[in-house]
């Protein structure tokens, strides 16, 4: 394997004045070594330093590294880590003249996210599919004219969805790690808004030594795509694998890697090409033809909205409507029903309703005979695909758990064809 970085520098050290015989200690086997050396004998940060921790913890080696990389490194808590500014530091913790002191972690805060839906003038539709889409983990399409709040309702749905479990926590550290970011702060789960001149290799990574790419960095949490037809369509297009497996493979000519991309897709896009297709506002008035307006949709494939479960138009508003409007609920209350929710589905089936296989929707979404025949016949008007009208039903499964109840019923299913909102107007 291709040698990438300074990392082993410290390890050639050690080997070679243990070898030559200037350091002697029995303990010495026990440790493994990683950092790079300046020529004053510093020890200098690497990236990818918690991939080691997790590797040394899970065999019982200790883990000696840079000062600066030890406290990142000690997040993994079954990992003893130790921290030192130079080589002369090292080799005084191992021979015992001076020993160094075990790092230990700072505990992590629950949650740093302080955008409250609170801040959110009506726009109780998309409230509403926020909240299905985090207590599902459904994916969600915004459209609307500019400035009905789009982005603003999309970087709030971190502070409704649950904090990170101690292993998803980890996962996420670790493709930091490799990427040479900072950690996470927190245990909310990652918010990633990379920009719509983003390359595909930047999207889902690459490179002569590959890296992992923006839905890597969004694992575990929401990948946010603002102006979505904006993007090129090829770079759209390499999101539907991962979108259904969870993970990432690229190949290259010496090597296979795959990275986990386990991520919740939420995009936002005006109705056409000039904003304002379908506004009610008096002071804007569409420009674009129909021709227009279908090209600018065509640039989002049917595959890709296909796996994308919530399709839900933000609305304009007038200030003075927006003024009058009563504040609606926080993000706490909210996030309280998200994991009442997240908790039934847990208990239900050990995963999210976005997750569901093809059996576990035969298993956990039964309908009687009469809605079943409603749902067969809404989307064969619709003309829906087989994969939309499992979404449907996947969607449906967690409205019925928000409305705790234990069986899909019509009323379920035809809120959930309701967010297929952009299906329908398309046709």
């Amino acid at each position: 394997m291709p040698k990438d970085g300074s990392r082993f520098d410290l390890p050639i050290a050690i080997g070679i004045l243990a070898a030559s015989g200037q350091i002697t200690s029995d303990n010495i086997s026990d440790y493994e070594f990683i950092g790079e050396l300046a020529l004053s004998g510093e020890l200098r940060e690497i990236q990818g330093i918690f991939p080691a921790a997790i590797a040394c913890g899970d065999t019982g080696r200790k883990l000696m590294t840079s000062h600066s990389n030890a406290s990142e490194a000690a997040l993994y808590e079954s990992c003893e880590v130790y921290g030192a500014n130079s080589l002369l530091d090292v080799c005084n913790h191992i021979v015992g003249t001076k020993p160094l002191t075990a790092t230990v972690a700072q505990p992590l805060p629950i949650t740093d996210n302080d955008l409250d839906l609170v801040d959110v003038k009506g726009q109780q539709l998309a409230k509403r599919a926020l909240e299905i889409s985090a207590a599902g983990g459904h994916n969600l399409l915004l459209y609307g004219p500019p400035g009905t709040g789009k982005t603003m309702l999309a970087s709030r749905l971190p502070g409704i969805m649950p904090a990170l479990t101690t292993r998803q926590f980890i996962e996420v550290a670790s493709i930091h790690s490799l990427c040479n970011h900072s950690q996470p702060s927190s245990t909310t789960p990652p918010f990633r808004h990379p920009h719509h001149t983003s390359s595909a290799v930047a999207l889902v990574g690459g490179g002569s030594q590959p890296r992992p790419g923006e839905i890597s960095l969004a694992h575990q949490g929401i990948l946010f795509l603002d102006e979505l037809p904006e993007f090129q369509r090829q770079v759209l297009e390499v999101l539907r694998e991962p979108m259904e497996s969870g993970d990432i493979y690229i190949s290259r000519a010496n090597a296979q890697v795959r990275f986990p991309a386990n991520f919740q897709l939420i995009a936002a896009m005006n109705p056409c090409q000039c904003g304002y297709f379908g506004s009610t506002s008096e002071k804007h008035h569409c420009c674009c033809t129909p021709d227009q307006v279908k090209r600018y949709r065509q640039k989002i494939s049917g595959p890709l909205l296909d796996r994308i479960d919530l399709h839900v138009a933000v609305s304009h508003a007038s200030t003075s409507e927006l003024q009058n409007l009563p504040d609606g609920e926080s993000s706490v209350i909210i996030k309280q029903r998200v994991l009442q929710v997240r908790e039934i589905q847990l208990q239900r089936q050990q995963k999210v309703n976005a997750h569901l296989t093809k059996a576990d929707i035969k298993h956990y979404c039964p309908l009687n005979k009469n809605d079943r025949s409603f749902l067969n016949a809404v989307v064969d008007k619709l003309g829906l695909s087989a994969r939309a009208y499992d979404r449907i039903l996947k969607t449906a499964r967690t409205i019925a758990d928000l409305s705790k109840k234990e069986c899909i019923h019509r009323e379920h299913i035809s809120e959930a064809i309701g967010y297929r909102n952009f299906d329908r107007s398309t046709r």
